[in-house]
This record gives structure tokens, sequence and C-alpha cells, in this order.
């Protein structure tokens, strides 16, 4: 497995260094940037680029709700990891939308973290118990404002782009989707761009959660 280049913003010291100490212990995983706040994060990213980010929510300066968005619209590819004390499903739901990886709460034990590192890094999403069941629960409130998620009238999906959309929903990475449905790794892209251009989403969180919400796949089905 390649190293994990990471970067890690928070702005409480105790818990910043016991995190550097924890990913050392981490293999393939190497430490290029710590930052107190989202505003010193971007600045070094645009000087050594990491792969994932472990990012606190609550900053001062720049947030980590605010630091998330212009991350997505700077550098599209890189994964984010959102560490916070908070578990409310409304706060999950919003950040999961705006470009967050996923969403860790402080007090997970440190295999779970690590876990999550890799996942992002090679499936592009972490969904956890909580993550999914604010998703879902999200998804089912009937008083929650739809847009940008409501599905179009006139939405045609072929046969080729439902079967991606299946297997991204459930975290297949490209070159598994190529190598389950026998295709090119381009064409699942291609396929990728074509559902986000028709369903209207920015990303593939976004492409997710609207597959859900309009019960366009069913995720306890059968492959």
């Amino acid at each position: 497995m390649p190293t994990i280049k990471l970067a890690i913003a928070d702005d409480q010291i105790l818990f910043l260094k016991g995190l550097r100490l924890l990913i050392r212990s981490f293999e393939n995983v190497e430490l290029i940037i710590e930052a107190s706040n989202g505003k010193e994060l971007i600045e070094a990213i645009a000087l050594n680029q990491p792969d994932v980010i472990l990012m606190d929510l609550r900053m001062p300066v720049m947030d980590g709700l605010e630091a998330t968005e212009k991350i997505r619209e700077l550098y599209p590819d890189i994964r984010i990891i959102l560490l916070t004390m908070y578990d409310e499903e409304r706060l999950i739901n919003h950040m999961m939308k705006v470009g967050a990886n996923g969403y860790l709460l402080k007090n997970e034990e440190p295999e779970v973290l690590k876990t999550a590192i890799q996942t992002v890094y090679e499936k592009e999403f972490y969904f956890n118990e909580y993550v999914s069941k604010a998703l879902l629960k999200g998804i089912q409130k009937k008083h929650q404002p739809v847009r940008p998620w409501k599905i179009q009238d006139n939405l045609q999906l072929t046969q080729r782009e439902m079967e991606v959309l299946n297997l991204i929903c459930r975290e297949f990475t490209s070159g598994e989707i190529a190598e389950q449905l026998f295709i090119s790794i381009r064409t699942v892209e291609n396929h990728r761009n074509s559902l986000l251009s028709k369903t209207g989403v920015r990303n593939t969180a976004g492409l997710i959660i609207y597959a859900i919400r309009n019960k366009l796949v069913e995720l306890d089905g059968p492959l």
C-alpha cells in the first residue's frame, strides 16, 4: 500500500499532540501538515498537498465547515474527515453534503481512525454506523427541504448507469466497479460524470444521498 500523506487541523494543543503521536504509530501514513485552524491549513496545502485531512469542526479564524467548502472547491481530490464531539444528525447530513468524506467523533478508538483514513484514501468515503443512521434519518424526514436532492421528473438513467450507481453507493472504488462490470475504469468515470450531470449534484457524496433519498438504490438488497 502506498504511503498516505496526512494533514491535521485542530486548535486544541493537547489533542493535536496526542493525535500526532497516534498517527506516527500507523503504518503507511505520513503526517506532513499540522494546523490550528482552516486558514493555516489551506495556506499549508498550497505548498504541500496531502491525500487525507483530519480536521476539527469548531476552530477559530476559519472553522471546519468553511475550510471543507473551500478545500473542496480548490482541491476536489483531497479526502476530508471531520473530527468533532458533536454527533447531531442535521450537522452530519450537512457536512457530508458540502463535501466531507467521513465524520468521526473524537472519542473513537485508534483502530477506527486508522480504518477511516485508509478507507477514504482507497474508496473515497467512510460511512460508520452513526453517519449512516444520520443520513438515512435525514432522508426519511418528510419536513426536510428536498432541493437540490429532489428527483427530476425527466430523469432517465441507463441500465449501466444504474449498475454503476448501485456499486458507488456500496463504496466500491472505480477499479472495483470496472472489475465487477467487466468495463474499463475510464468507462466507469464516464458513467459517474454522466450521473452527476443528470442528477445535478456536485460530488459523489451528493450522488449517494440523492440515490438513497429518491430510492434509486436499496442498500439492503443484493448486489
